[in-house]
């Protein structure tokens, strides 16, 4: 059974507010959306903070890459401006920030670890011991659906998050599913397989329901390609039209 929701914002607000901000989560907010899938990758001082890209340019202002800047330089600069001018001076979110401002308005997570490239097991094991921390009293009562969800396409990283925070649930990324996905996701002991929509089928998503695994899907902007996957056996996926899919779509 899956215990998340099954409609997702995809990084906050989808097409409507900068990607993987506080903005983006107020957008969803006033759409209804109470459950987040956004990133995290680390500063150059090992703190988290929410962004995609590992360079700038796309959505951060200016150039240069995450790894490089500490989590305070990063914090004052601009993720906003890109979208829109009324977004000018939207700041990249320090991951806790986000975590903080999700509990408080009692917003569901899937938090996908994004390691700059070296940073795998690093990232994974700060994301999951710093995810468990804030967490620790929803640990306590045992219900995964008062815990968010990890998700990632490294597998270092998820090795690393499993060792280090084993009853945080986790989640294994792919964009298409190998032959060994099975095998990989119970190595890793997760409890989902999530994957690009573009590249599943009926007959596999009916594999990893049989073989016991929730399975979710990104990024699916139109409502009949919504309609036809659930009609497989998806469980959930994430948007980024949220303008056009309500959470209650499924």
């Amino acid at each position: 059974m899956w215990p998340y929701p099954k409609i997702v914002a995809h990084r906050g607000g989808g097409t409507l507010a900068p990607e993987n901000t506080i903005a983006g989560l107020r957008a969803g907010l006033a759409y209804g959306f109470h459950a987040v899938e956004f990133d995290v990758m680390l500063s150059k001082d090992g703190i988290g903070v929410v962004v995609h890209d590992p360079e700038f340019g796309r959505t951060i202002f200016g150039q240069g890459r995450v790894a490089d800047h500490t989590a305070a330089e990063l914090a004052r600069m601009d993720a906003g401006r890109w979208l829109k001018p009324e977004f000018r001076g939207e700041p990249v979110p320090l991951f806790l920030e986000f975590v903080d401002y999700c509990k408080a308005h009692r917003i569901w997570m899937n938090i996908e670890i994004k390691p700059s490239e070296g940073q795998e097991a690093t990232t994974g094991r700060w994301v999951a011991q710093t995810t468990r921390l804030r967490f620790a009293a929803e640990v306590a009562v045992g219900d995964p659906a008062q815990l968010p969800l990890l998700s990632s396409f490294s597998m270092e990283a998820l090795a690393a998050a499993r060792d280090a925070a084993p009853d945080v649930p986790r989640a294994c990324l792919f964009d298409q599913l190998p032959g060994n996905w099975a095998h990989i996701a119970s190595e890793l002991g997760a409890v989902a397989i999530h994957t690009n929509h573009k590249h599943l089928s009926p007959a596999t998503a009916r594999a990893v329901k049989e073989a016991g695994f929730g399975l979710f899907c990104y990024t699916v902007n139109e409502p009949k390609r919504g309609r036809e996957i659930l009609g497989w056996g998806v469980d959930g996926f994430c948007t980024d039209r949220i303008d056009l899919i309500a959470p209650t779509f499924a």
